[in-house]
């Protein structure tokens, strides 16, 4: 839900670096974390606020990352920085984005994901509380090497940001760091990236001289405090794990505290939209993929794995159980171990207990499918077909039922069938081999087999 912000902004993400160290052909901003993509993490806090616009600063070539912001947003504008020339130039392809606009400007970066709406808002609110030119989000690591450090004579006013490589001894005592989000009064902005000078060193333009700027302009620079772990840049693979555990953290306090139990909280894993109800038990070792939705008083047993799925209430999932995208478990309905469900729906009350594969079905309430049942749904060329199973059916053991086919309402289908042709309603149907005994046909067999080899 969008929480109108009472102050008016727009948003800048930088979202152009190719993440050399990730050493990946992926643009850096499309690694996930809990099964989305850095920059998705990045719309999606700032989303809540519903700024004016967003503009989203891109290389060139990097589609995969256009079309996914355009999917998580589709009012989003997109910016390309044809050449990797600093944060101060792609903020000005940004501005281009954005003419005629008067307000806030919110600089967030897509490889920092782990920013919240709140301090989003704290930001954006002290900004505008203090009238300032610039603000920027401050931390205190431990230790601060390698950060520049925040010079304040009268804190929390900043007078310049030296970097780490060229901060004196005294300096480099300063506690408080620049954390990278920086929020700017548009007018400003626009002035100062015109006047803005490359660096002699790099040839790159610094988004951080516009406070240089503003301090010679008796204009003044707010720090506003955040946690460090809010601020963590991901340029690594080791980075990434690094944020991945924050998140998980975040996630597990987040369903417990909505009134799910997690024995053992570490071992489970979720997705960003992951929805858990209330009383719902989740025992260890369990992993969540996208789009899952899971009701009340659901109990979910170790080693399963979920995704693209709603769960409704009372259901009991696995252990060692797969749901996969498009199942649709119904009320009170039993999923056991080593049943793989897919683009299926499992009616209230029904049962696949035991090592069965269902996919493109409809499985009736209170039907039961037997253990090693099998809807053979592919046709092994390109095309899926579906299984229908009525209401109160009793499947046996080690069925296949070769689709397209229904099994009517009531309808008993023995063990080891194949199935090929409609069932009826209340009927039962056999598809398998007649049994032969032959007497004494076992030791005799033996025999010729000994004085063959």
């Amino acid at each position: 839900m969008k929480n109108e912000y009472k102050h008016k902004f727009s948003t800048i993400i930088l979202a152009a670096g190719a993440g050399t160290r990730m050493r990946s052909a992926l643009p850096k901003v499309m690694h996930k974390l809990a099964g989305e993509p850095m920059i998705a993490h990045v719309l999606a806090s700032v989303a809540h606020l519903a700024p004016q616009q967003t503009v989203v600063v891109v290389a060139p070539k990097m589609d995969v990352v256009k079309e996914t912001v355009r999917k998580q947003s589709g009012d989003c504008q997109i910016a390309i920085q044809e050449k990797q020339l600093g944060t101060g130039n792609a903020v000005a392809a940004a501005m281009d984005e954005l003419k005629g606009y008067e307000g806030i400007v919110l600089v967030l970066y897509g490889d920092t994901p782990m920013i919240t709406t709140q301090t989003i808002e704290t930001l954006l609110t002290e900004h505008a509380k203090h009238k300032v030119a610039i603000s920027l989000l401050g931390m205190q690591p431990h230790p601060p090497t390698g950060y520049g450090r925040l010079v304040m004579s009268v804190p929390p006013f900043v007078e310049r940001i030296v970097e780490c490589k060229d901060a004196t001894s005294e300096e480099k005592e300063i506690a408080d760091v620049w954390a990278g989000v920086m929020a700017f009064d548009a007018e400003f902005l626009r002035n100062g990236l015109a006047k803005l000078q490359p660096s002699k060193v790099t040839g790159e333009y610094y988004l951080t001289s516009l406070i240089d700027m503003a301090t010679q302009a008796k204009l003044r620079t707010l720090m506003v405090p955040v946690a460090v772990e809010e601020a963590m840049g991901i340029n690594s693979r080791s980075q990434l794990a690094d944020a991945e555990k924050v998140i998980q953290t975040r996630l597990r306090i987040q369903a417990m505290d909505g009134g799910a139990t997690l024995i053992d909280p570490e071992s489970v894993y979720f997705a960003l939209d992951t929805q858990i109800g209330r009383d719902v038990t989740i025992h260890p070792q369990v992993v969540f993929g996208a789009g899952v939705t899971v009701a009340d008083d659901v109990e979910i047993r170790s080693f399963s794995h979920i995704e693209g799925a709603t769960i409704a209430k009372g259901a009991v999932i696995g252990p060692f159980a797969r749901l996969r995208s498009g199942t649709q478990i119904g009320e009170m309905a039993h999923v056991g171990n080593f049943v793989e469900l897919k683009q299926t729906k499992l009616g209230k009350g029904a049962k696949a207990n035991h090592l069965s594969y269902i996919g493109d079905a409809d499985v009736g309430d209170a039907a039961n499918i037997g253990a090693g049942t099998i809807t053979c749904n592919y046709d092994g060329v390109a095309n899926k077909y579906k299984t229908t199973i009525g209401a109160g059916a009793s499947i046996g053991s080690n069925t296949s039922l070769v689709a397209p086919v229904s099994v009517g309402e009531g309808a008993i289908v023995g063990a080891g069938s194949v199935i090929t042709d409609d069932v009826e309603d209340d009927a039962m149907a056999l598809a398998r081999a007649r049994q032969v005994n032959m007497p004494e046909k076992a030791s005799a067999f033996r025999k010729q087999r000994k004085k063959i080899s």
